[in-house]
């Protein structure tokens, strides 16, 4: 397969490969890149890959109905 000449790593081919470019139209799927793209300000696309599953854990499997709910006291549980 040619790839773009961004792509530089193991963890960028099958991004590349099999989601960039791609249409999306699952709304869990399009919240997750919405999120990442958020993240994604001021630092690499690279970074935001190494960081994702990190993310995906934090943020409940970048589930909308349970991120809507998320209190205040318990992202400030420390």
């Amino acid at each position: 397969m040619i790839r773009c000449e961004w792509v530089n790593s193991a963890l960028e081919e099958p991004y590349h490969d099999q989601e960039w470019g791609k249409p999306k139209y699952d709304d869990e799927i399009l919240f997750e890149m919405l999120i990442l793209e958020g993240m994604q300000a001021g630092l690499s696309w690279t970074t935001i890959l190494n960081k994702r599953e990190n993310y995906r854990q934090a943020l409940d499997g970048f589930s909308v109905e349970k991120i809507s709910i998320i209190s205040f006291s318990y992202i400030c549980r420390g």
